[in-house]
């Protein structure tokens, strides 16, 4: 256990990323003298991410990792203090709000930023962890614009999934959609678009047994599928795989002290961070599971800052 007094803070931000970094610059010009916990993948999702072309601002492709360092080093720069410790017991039942972290370091907060995002859940393939970044990607949204003319395959069955085979279809030249079941969960209109979708092609019963490539630089060069109901294994040559098999806030945490939604993602009050406990709020993945982009990310972190601050001034 750690010996140190506990630290004291008007806000304390648990979780980096684009929301945490965002919200320290926003509460540190605010002359709040944030604290800002990370654990241990500062920067987020986005450190997992190669190059970025939609963050506005940089007319050049920029590098997710290079970027989390920017915005790191400006939330210090304006005066937040970092520190790398797992925060792994909350008390927001009275205040000042307390967070004990692996350390053993106890901290005390007149209010609280959570930013601690989400997960993209993985097919947990030694293949797929290789190639990640390299042709595996969990992101349509932030990698599709690389597979213009090339044949893809997104693995899922929901909403997320077709959506995602949807948007690819702007740039890839077929999109084969992978599926374990014989039917979607995804919502029927959804479905009736997608199978109109002459880019589309669904294989049912079927899951991805392996990624295959070649070595430097990496690229995939297809997958093997396995046929579920028979056993089959086919290889299928394909230039980029996207896992569309849902997401995982990091909210275990907050159970039981802050409302979520069925899927674990914290709810906030209508255009507000503000959870259900006046001076807590959340901002990012945590809380978004409809744009999950570093932009709305940093807007909420902005919002979340001046929300707190509002909240201390009263």
């Amino acid at each position: 256990m750690s010996d140190n007094p506990t630290k004291h803070t008007k806000v304390l931000i648990i979780g980096s990323g684009p929301a945490g970094y965002t919200a320290a610059v926003y509460a540190a010009r605010a002359m709040l003298s944030p604290i800002l916990v990370y654990g241990s993948a500062p920067g987020g999702q986005l450190t997992t991410t190669t190059d970025v072309e939609n963050f506005p601002g940089f007319a050049d492709v920029i590098q997710g990792p290079w970027l989390m360092d920017q915005m790191r080093d400006q939330a210090k720069a304006v005066g937040t203090e970092m520190i790398e410790d797992h925060i792994s017991s909350v008390n927001l039942k009275s205040t000042p709000f307390e967070a004990v972290g692996d350390s053993g370091q106890k901290y005390t907060a007149d209010s609280i930023i959570i930013s601690t995002g989400a997960q993209a859940r993985w097919l947990n393939l030694e293949s797929e962890k290789k190639f990640r970044g390299f042709g595996v990607s969990a992101c349509a949204t932030c990698d599709g614009f690389f597979f213009k003319e090339k044949v893809v395959a997104v693995v899922g069955g929901g909403n997320a999934a077709v959506e995602e085979a949807m948007f690819l279809t702007k740039f890839a030249s077929k999109v084969k959609l992978i599926h374990r079941r014989d039917e979607l969960r995804a919502e029927k209109l959804l479905q009736k678009k997608l199978m109109e979708n002459k880019k589309i092609e669904i294989i049912w019963d079927s899951a991805v047994d392996e990624v295959i490539g070649d070595g430097e630089p990496k690229n995939v060069t297809g997958i093997k599928v396995k046929n579920l109901k028979t056993n089959n294994v086919e290889e299928m040559k394909i230039d980029g795989l996207f896992i569309a098999i849902g997401h995982d806030p990091a909210t275990a945490l907050f159970k039981e002290q802050l409302d979520m939604d069925k899927e674990g993602y914290l709810i906030t009050k209508p255009d507000s961070t503000e959870t259900n406990i006046p001076g807590v709020y959340a901002a990012g993945d945590v809380k978004d599971k409809t744009f999950r982009q570093a932009v709305t990310a940093a807007g909420m972190g902005c919002m979340a800052a001046l929300e707190a601050e509002k909240h201390l001034s009263s």
